[in-house]
């Protein structure tokens, strides 16, 4: 599992697709209003508590618009933030800060409310070896961007996609046949030797995967009790995570089986956005 740094072709392909989706032929009430060289001063500032994440593309969103916006970060990433605390004071065009208002704060709320979710449950398992990690659950194009907020808030990644590690799910083992076949033919085809991960539900299947060579084994919706027996019979033989039904009332308890990983899909599928305004001084 790793934390997600910022790929900037990716993020920049993201701003540039979502202002021509909002702004399109042009902002048209800020380019009435305002003439070209107008300038003005705004500042964004958090409206409850929380961890921010995505300063940096809420600056890039504006200096897209006006490469001479002047952007005056008071807050690092990754911090904690309460109401009324100023997360970045900008001055630049109206046209610019006007028009970009709207994909900055979408984009700063969404992540820091990513970031915010997973420092509470990274908070939760404290002092535990057991890392939280996040799915493939996110937001369809954003996918680099919802990463990014969950490292930012302490968690850790899971697979980027579908091409950077085989994750044998309950209906490839059917259509395959079996945890071993399934384990089998991705051993026998694939180029070179990659981690496979093996979804499973009863102990009767833990001991097939673990037998078939499995390098993860997902324990998936099993009780506490049934985890803990699950990771007493790997015994450190392959790396284990703990998946669905996991929220912050009891994952402390799923952490303390001895699992090595918990992976938690609300953490970018529903988030709730941080509560954050952007203001013309």
């Amino acid at each position: 599992m790793i934390q997600a740094k910022l790929d900037w072709s990716q993020v920049e392909l993201i701003i540039e697709n979502a202002l021509q989706e909002d702004i399109g032929s042009g902002d048209i009430t800020t380019e009435l209003v305002f003439p070209k060289d107008t300038r003005c001063k705004a500042i964004i500032m958090a409206k409850e508590d929380g961890v921010v994440a995505g300063l940096l593309i809420a600056e890039r969103v504006f200096k897209k618009l006006d490469k001479n916006t002047l952007w005056n970060e008071k807050r690092r990433e990754g911090g904690t933030v309460k109401p009324k605390d100023i997360l970045a004071e900008i001055n630049g065009s109206p046209r610019a800060i006007l028009a970009g208002e709207r994909l900055a704060l979408n984009l700063l709320q969404r992540l820091s409310g990513i970031a915010t979710l997973t420092s509470r449950f990274v908070k939760e398992v404290e002092g535990l070896s057991v890392k939280i990690v996040d799915t493939r659950k996110t937001a369809p194009g954003l996918r680099i961007l919802d990463k990014y907020g969950v490292s930012v808030g302490g968690g850790y990644n899971h697979r980027f996609g579908l091409y950077d590690g085989a994750l044998i799910k309950d209906n490839h083992i059917k259509l395959a046949g079996s945890i071993t076949q399934a384990v089998n033919m991705i051993r026998e085809k694939a180029n070179v030797k990659i981690r496979i991960e093996v979804e499973t539900s009863t102990l009767d299947e833990v001991k097939e995967a673990l037998s078939a060579g499995a390098d993860i084994i997902m324990l998936d919706n099993m009780t506490v009790e049934t985890m803990r027996q699950a990771v007493k019979i790997i015994n450190g033989r392959a790396l284990t995570e703990a998946s669905g039904g996991i929220n912050l009332d009891n994952v402390r308890q799923a952490a303390e089986t001895g699992v090595d990983f918990i992976s938690i899909g609300a953490l970018t599928h529903s988030p709730r956005a941080l509560d954050i305004g952007l203001y013309v001084l």
